[in-house]
Order: structure tokens, then C-alpha cells, then sequence
């Protein structure tokens, strides 16, 4: 697994794709996230970027890395920022982070994670991506 990569900032690089709020509906018995809620809310915001990249389906194919750096709790507002790290002929790998922000309080990585998608067409098969740029 690639290591957690520790910013030099305490605040996300590049805009957030996606922004929630954790509901008490999504809780374990301890009053925390379950982390399959998590993974499943970066999948999201993966594939958002993932699609526009693709200009149409995606699929999540492979979940590379996952780290979970605190618990999110009841009332955290997060954001879910992607960065695309490599693109092939009909796949991308997008590292997925979700930060923390407190109402009072300093911004946090709350988790991080590099999900790998792929292009399909109307049938579900793969595809080629319009354009594959440069690997990053």
C-alpha cells in the first residue's frame, strides 16, 4: 500500500468535488462513521471527476489504497477533493482525500484513498477514454 501522504498544509489542495454532512442514520453503536459509509461517499467523489474525465459511464474497478486517519462523528461537515494521478486507455486512478472542517477549530485529513475507475459504454463494457492525456 502506498504510504499516507502528509501535507505540508493543513488544508486540501484543489477544490472539493463534494461536501456532506454526517447524519446520525450512518452511525455505528459508539456514535462513529462506519468506514463503509466513508469509502462508499469517496467512491462518489471519485467517479464524479472520473466521469467528466470519460464524458460518460465509469465503473470503480479497483480500490488501490485506504487509509483512515480519525473517526468522523455525528455533525462533521466534510470534503471530498480528488486529484487524478495517472490516466490509461480506458482507465483513471484518482486519489480521493476527505478533509474535516470543524466549526470551530482547524481543518483535518480525515481520510485518504486511490481509487482506480474505467470507461464503459451503454452495454457496460470498456471503453476507450475520449482523450488520454499525459500520465500525470
Amino acid at each position: 500500500m502506498p504510504p499516507y501522504r502528509q501535507d505540508s498544509a493543513p488544508h486540501p489542495r484543489n477544490a472539493a468535488v463534494l461536501q456532506l454532512q454526517a447524519q446520525p442514520g450512518d452511525t455505528n453503536v459508539q456514535g462513529d462513521m462506519f468506514g463503509g459509509w466513508l469509502v462508499m461517499q469517496m467512491d462518489i467523489a471519485g467517479s464524479i471527476t472520473a466521469r467528466r474525465l470519460a464524458q460518460g459511464r465509469v465503473a470503480t474497478v479497483a480500490i488501490d489504497s485506504m487509509v483512515f486517519l480519525r473517526p468522523v462523528r455525528v455533525g462533521d461537515l466534510m470534503s471530498f477533493h480528488t486529484e487524478v494521478l495517472q490516466t490509461g486507455s480506458s482507465s483513471v486512478s484518482i486519489q480521493v482525500e476527505v478533509w474535516l472542517h470543524p466549526v470551530a477549530g482547524q481543518t483535518s485529513k480525515l481520510t485518504e484513498g486511490r481509487f482506480t475507475f474505467v470507461a464503459i459504454d451503454g452495454q457496460g463494457r470498456t471503453r476507450p477514454l475520449p482523450v488520454a492525456p499525459a500520465s500525470q
